[in-house]
């Protein structure tokens, strides 16, 4: 990748803050309803034409949760939103609620660092706020770590893992989302291996990299056969000035969000165009549930150089997890060191970016685990999204993510009064 592609990319979205202002501007004109213009044909076609210019051409921030109430027990009971813990590289965030949540069960949600905010798993945290008490790890942008924060790396995620749920107690139930899985999985067995009292009741790894020598998708064989130093040579590149980040080596956010675009390129175009329609048509509710999404999709943050080369080499190029040669600061991690945890995998069925049976290969590789502590789902008829988000993960996954948790809790429970008797 050209060396100065970040300024490239930095210099043209300035250069069009001009047009974005008029563009802009001449939206909110014609959608003025005392505008007689707006209400032509001509006027319609205008305003959405300039929607959809400074859409496509803005910088996407970072979204808010939003989350402020949750329904239980039909009633609705306030939100806060707290940060509880704080790295450089991420904040622990708790969604407390305003009454007590005694004997609710702690829930963390390990969100990916792949290039979206944490709040690409919103509608996962909204779905368990009703039923548990519920943490998710806030990953920060590389762009905005100035470089005396230091590092991060793939053994720091690990690192990160395990303080944060020191920082939480004994019998969290943990969820990795994607890429998370295998961090989490192997914070998991350094805890268990060391006999430490905070290691997680449970995990649910959805969605996640494993073993990608399992049903290989296109993403896993662009890895595997191009290898690091293709992706060092092409994908990595410094954050330019002013950015807090400034000297930084990162794999940026844009890059990473062209590759997703490429991918579904069809279905990403006839949605905007489809946008258009519904703009010039008044059709508001679709309209919004377009800006939704994209709002969301088109948020993207940076990855450290040297957490993404990690991660492309241990997981996608090596297979370091599944051959048993992953380690974590020079410690070989041992999955047959787990025994307790409760390990839960569900994978879609539809999933192209982490293929059929490459979360579940955790199974097999816990060789120690009790069945009776193991449940793999395969939800039918869902793609990666829909593993962890939308009417089917509300309606079938999330429920039976929670009886899950409950089912292990109880043998639990049932192993501590057996020691005391």
């Amino acid at each position: 990748m050209n060396a100065y592609a970040y300024q490239l990319y930095e210099l043209t979205h300035a250069a069009l803050a001009p047009a974005r202002f008029a563009s802009d501007a001449t939206r909110m004109l014609l959608k003025n309803p005392f505008n007689p213009f707006s209400h032509t044909p001509m006027g319609r076609n205008l305003a959405a034409g300039a929607e959809m210019f400074e859409r496509v051409t803005r910088r996407y921030g970072k979204p808010a949760f939003g989350l402020d109430t949750t329904q239980a027990d039909g009633r609705a009971i306030a939100i806060d939103e707290e940060i509880v813990w704080s790295r450089p590289f991420c904040n622990l965030l708790h969604f407390r609620r305003r009454e007590a949540a005694d004997g609710l069960p702690k829930l963390l949600l390990v969100a990916p660092v792949s290039g979206h905010y944490a709040t690409l798993l919103r509608g996962t945290v909204e779905a368990f706020l009703p039923t548990h008490d519920v943490y998710i790890t806030d990953w920060t942008d590389a762009r905005m770590a100035p470089l005396a924060a230091g590092r991060f790396d793939l053994d720091d995620y690990v690192d990160y893992l395990v303080a944060i749920l020191h920082e939480m107690g004994p019998g969290v139930h943990s969820v990795g989302v994607c890429q998370p899985s295998v961090p989490l999985i192997a914070a998991v067995a350094l805890m268990e291996k060391a006999g430490d009292p905070c290691a997680p009741a449970s995990m649910t790894l959805m969605g996640g990299p494993v073993d990608t020598r399992r049903s290989p998708t296109e993403v896993n064989k662009v890895a595997e056969s191009r290898g690091v130093d293709w992706f060092s040579r092409n994908c990595i590149v410094t954050v330019p000035f002013p950015n807090p980040g400034f000297g930084r080596r990162v794999y940026p956010g844009f890059l990473q969000l062209s590759g997703f675009m490429a991918m579904n390129l069809d279905r990403h175009v006839n949605a905007h165009m489809e946008m258009f329609d519904h703009l010039v048509k008044g059709d508001g509710d679709s309209a919004e549930k377009h800006r939704d999404f994209y709002d969301e999709y088109l948020a993207v943050m940076d990855l450290t150089e040297e957490y993404y080369l990690q991660t492309v080499d241990v997981v996608f190029v090596r297979h370091a997890l599944p051959k048993g040669e992953m380690t974590h600061r020079g410690e070989r991690i041992d999955l047959g060191a787990i025994r307790k945890c409760g390990l839960m995998t569900v994978e879609g069925e539809n999933d192209d970016i982490s293929g059929v049976g490459q979360t579940q290969a955790a199974h097999d590789l816990c060789a120690n685990l009790p069945a009776s502590r193991k449940l793999h789902r395969l939800q039918k008829d869902v793609g990666h999204y829909g593993v962890f988000n939308g009417s089917r993960f509300r309606r079938e996954i999330a429920p039976a993510m929670t009886a899950f948790h409950a089912r292990i809790d109880a043998l639990n429970a049932d192993g501590k009064r057996a020691r005391s008797a």
